[in-house]
């Protein structure tokens, strides 16, 4: 058992999106369901199920299909650690990419990406940076 499971999440998602998986199952949490929800708002996931498992719910993600351009989904990574937290206050929301992924943070009024967070004048822990 890890216990960062957002980054088990996280390395989930990773591993079976590169192995080319159509979809993964994972264990529920509050948040995870919270930054399934951001992705598939933003587009890198097309769907998430939370469903009742053997020993507690379950979090299924379908990825979208591959397509000539890539995976919409091409990569994760994990910013705040619980040894080391990161915040971002509403003035230096980080950007991913030079603005083609997102960054996803908990704030005060739950988890969402860094441009609604920037649009409602919130900063928050920087969960992970998407692209």
């Amino acid at each position: 058992m890890s216990t960062d499971s957002i980054a088990d999440m996280l390395t989930r998602i990773r591993n079976a999106n590169s192995a080319g998986h159509p979809r993964v199952a994972l264990p529920a949490s509050r948040v995870g369901v919270e930054i399934a929800r951001v992705l598939k708002d933003e587009g890198y996931i097309a769907s998430y199920d939370v469903a009742a498992g053997e020993q507690g719910q379950k979090l299924d993600i379908t990825f979208k299909p591959k397509t000539p351009r890539g995976k919409s989904l091409a990569g994760l990574r994990r910013i705040s650690k619980p040894g080391l937290r990161v915040y971002a206050r509403k003035t230096e929301i980080p950007r991913v990419l030079g603005g083609l992924g997102i960054v996803i943070l908990s704030t005060s009024h739950g988890v969402m990406s860094g441009q609604k967070a920037t649009r409602a004048g919130l900063g928050g822990e920087v969960v992970c940076y998407v692209w």
